[in-house]
């Protein structure tokens, strides 16, 4: 079985960079009832941005509403998953570069039991072409 590609909504939300920040928002969701397929966070400025990439986009759009975290409009990234191998985010980055398509960013990690797993951003006038280019769902 090959990598399975999926198009994702994700969405921006800046909170202040101090201990336990992240916990709360992360907290706050959790007890909403939001499953979150990705995350990340850092430092920017000084402020931290998280990036959030729920499994029901409308279900962390009502909740975040409710909790008061304001969150940006709704974009578009790829979560990937497969067996873990030698080059696997290699061959992904591959694809994109034969298409001319310039990777925005893109985080993989090793899932265990010999799954990986990698979030990618794209420049959003380069969503449709890099869907076509890896063959996303």
């Amino acid at each position: 079985m090959g990598d399975r590609v999926r198009k994702v909504h994700y969405f921006k939300i800046d909170i202040p960079d101090k201990a336990g920040e992240g916990a709360t928002v992360l907290g706050a969701l959790r007890d909403a009832g939001v499953n979150l397929l990705a995350f990340t966070g850092f430092p920017r400025g000084r402020n931290a941005q998280l990036d959030l990439f729920p499994e029901d986009a409308s279900a962390l759009e009502k909740a975040a509403k409710k909790l008061g975290y304001p969150l940006s409009e709704r974009k578009t990234g790829f979560l990937i998953q497969g067996k873990d191998r030698a080059g696997a985010i290699a061959d992904i980055v591959s694809r994109l570069a034969a298409a001319k398509i310039s990777i925005t960013a893109l985080a993989g990690v090793a899932a265990g039991e010999g799954h990986f797993g990698a979030i990618l951003w794209v420049k959003p006038e380069d969503v449709e072409k890099a869907a076509k280019s890896l063959g996303a769902s």
